[in-house]
């Protein structure tokens, strides 16, 4: 499991399930002008994560020993730390990206290539930024509410920050050092397969509560969406009306995503 300090569904559940019974089903929300299209990709990608996702997090939870899992996990997230120092500079937090760049430092030699993280033990804590906070940061709009088939939740500002974290993850540059492009795509789509069954694992509770709690699932999650996106790029300086009120914990749900 990854520790961090951005808010996760589990403990949001209840107090969603509270106000839309009271409410009942939402009414449309002006930030969500393609709920036509919306909608029907977001039921295109529950089938998937019903019949490919599921059983493979599963799976993937049953043949993989509990510190195997955490290895696993604490690996990308320091893969991950060289895009957060990234965003650190962009945003000039300074101070932050040193603290950043140091943790990426220590996890990766001293913790065996990120297999473990003794950054956490002498205050290097994990920091969650990416593109899309960066953008908000120095004023881009999020925009619409837009589901992206198999990748769920997003925005226009979402999309443009997903082609930077594309860009700035080193896994996405793995084939550079073989020889042959089917190595290469083999490489590269192995790891983005680990990642993603391993991030799938660990949301498995946390999915199953939110989605038992919510009236209308699809409202839940998009405003979950723009709750955590909204305390992410202001550093969690927001008032109780801007936020569900959620755990800072894991790292994996960002941004809030059902699979």
């Amino acid at each position: 499991m990854r520790n961090g300090t951005i808010p996760t569904l589990a403990t949001v559940a209840a107090a969603v399930a509270v106000l839309a019974g009271c409410a009942g089903i939402p009414a449309s929300d002006p930030r969500d002008p393609w709920e036509n299209w919306n909608r029907p990709v977001q039921t295109f990608n529950d089938r998937v994560d019903d019949y490919v996702m599921k059983p493979v997090a599963r799976g993937y939870r049953w043949i993989t020993p509990d510190f195997v899992d955490a290895g696993i996990s604490n690996f990308f997230s320091n893969v991950a730390d060289i895009r957060v120092f990234i965003n650190d500079a962009l945003q000039g937090k300074f101070q932050q990206a040193g603290m950043d760049a140091a943790r990426f430092l220590v996890n990766t030699t001293a913790g065996i290539a990120g297999w473990f993280d003794p950054a956490s033990s002498i205050d290097l804590p994990k920091h969650h930024e990416d593109f899309d906070q960066t953008l908000g940061y120095w004023g881009v709009p999020t925009g619409p509410y837009l589901v992206l088939p198999l990748l769920g939740p997003s925005s226009p500002r979402g999309v443009v920050g997903l082609i930077g974290d594309t860009a700035a993850n080193p896994i996405s540059y793995t084939g550079l050092f073989t020889n042959s492009s089917v190595l290469s795509q083999a490489i590269s789509g192995g790891l983005g397969g680990l990642n993603a069954a391993d991030l799938r694992a660990d949301n498995l509770e946390t999915e199953k509560i939110a989605s038992e709690a919510a009236v209308d699932r699809y409202g839940f999650f998009r405003g979950a969406y723009f709750s955590q996106r909204n305390y992410l790029v202001n550093d969690g300086n927001v008032t109780d009306d801007d936020i569900l009120h959620l755990d800072e914990t894991e790292e994996k749900l960002s941004p809030v995503n059902p699979y």
